[in-house]
């Protein structure tokens, strides 16, 4: 009997080696944001697997094995998308993945960049191969706000990597705490995002007409 490579239960250190392994383009803290995004999405069409293809632009990376497709499969899968599932319960919030930086122009590039990252990979998995999707109310505000925090954060990036900006330190520690507030916001607003899209589409698979089952 074949060995199963992967657990179901693979770590987020688990799905992060591998995505590394098969150079996957797409960093592990946009990975889980996109994967969530297309949890919630109402586009009845996703799935996880074309999610998975697309961290690689379509197509999965060549294995040498099918043990090495299960094992990936498996990780991202039945690790991580299982995983991020319960975040479609309100009393179970997402959290952005928290790193510490240095008071320093890096640091701040870094954090306004990491946040960045997650925030359009929400965005990429809710709208999937769409170009338009009809989100619920709540939803649509709440990519309101969350486009109003990404262009905060280009903002801040473009300055903290332009050598000819002023950029004292105490100026630095300020952002950067501000950083803070709005991941707090960001997190609030992905979170009512999920559960009205997960709302809206338990009502619309309950409103699907169902066949009458053919009887032998």
């Amino acid at each position: 009997m074949a060995k199963r490579t992967t657990p179901p239960t693979a770590s987020d250190d688990q799905v992060r080696a591998l995505l590394e392994r098969y150079h996957c383009p797409v960093p592990f803290h946009a990975v889980r944001t996109r994967f969530l995004g297309n949890i919630a999405s109402p586009d009845m069409q996703g799935s996880p697997m074309k999610m998975v293809e697309a961290l690689w632009g379509g197509e999965l990376p060549t294995f040498d094995s099918i043990d090495e497709a299960n094992e990936l499969i498996g990780a991202l899968v039945m690790g991580l998308w299982n995983r991020l599932t319960r975040h479609q319960e309100r009393s179970a919030p997402f959290r952005l993945t928290r790193v510490e930086v240095p008071a320093t122009r890096d640091g701040m590039a870094t954090l306004a960049r990491l946040r960045r990252e997650e925030l359009e990979g929400f965005v990429e998995g809710l709208f999937g191969d769409k170009e338009s999707i009809d989100l619920p109310e709540r939803a649509h505000k709440a990519l309101g706000t969350l486009a109003e925090i990404r262009a905060g954060l280009e903002g801040a990036q473009i300055l903290a990597e332009d050598p000819t900006k002023p950029a004292p330190p105490g100026e630095i520690a300020v952002t950067l705490g501000h950083f803070r507030e709005l991941t707090r916001i960001f997190e609030h607003e992905m979170h009512e995002a999920v559960l009205s899209c997960t709302r809206a589409r338990r009502q619309m698979l309950a409103a699907l007409p169902a066949r009458r089952p053919v009887l032998h």
